[in-house]
């Protein structure tokens, strides 16, 4: 598949997965996480659909647009090895969904850095909650769930926290 082709089929993936989210946890309290900002684009979408909750976004540095990036204590910068601790301690368990946009064409890194993420984030996403992210993950207590009609076939993973 050429390169075009694939970034479609990312992109159609993380709408079709984060309307399902949307509609998934619409009557479960609590922030949402970004973690990965990047461009900002899935935290615009984040935003869209969800106009009426906290949404705190995590990275290293700002790189999209000023009118994209989140403001005061709703940005963590840092490795996420810190600010995700940090958030737990400010936020507690409180979280309805976690995004984790963080892959890279180094698979091996990628993977290690999930088995680091997975504990971290379970520490901040509340029971019944959800952990959207484009690498594989593992917690005690999370379960995948199918990808929803409309992912175009890019891998991504949905789990469900169960406690």
């Amino acid at each position: 598949m050429d390169r075009l082709s694939l970034m479609i089929a990312r992109l159609e993936t993380q709408r079709a997965c984060l309307d399902f989210a949307a509609a998934d946890i619409a009557g479960l309290p609590g922030p949402v996480l970004e973690v990965g900002l990047g461009k900002a684009r899935t935290y615009d979408r984040l935003r869209t659909l969800f106009p009426e909750r906290e949404i705190y976004a995590f990275d290293r540095e700002v790189h999209c647009p000023p009118e994209l990036a989140p403001t005061g204590e709703h940005m963590f910068l840092g490795e996420f090895r810190a600010t995700l601790p940090a958030a737990a301690a400010r936020l507690g368990r409180t979280a309805a969904l976690a995004h984790a946009d963080f892959g890279t064409s180094d698979r091996a890194r990628d993977a290690a850095l999930a088995l680091v993420l997975a504990p971290l984030l379970a520490a901040l996403v509340r029971p019944g909650g959800l952990v959207l992210t484009d690498r594989e993950m593992t917690a005690p207590d999370w379960h995948g769930l199918p990808l929803p009609a409309g992912a175009a076939g890019w891998p991504y993973f949905i789990y469900r926290v169960d406690r």
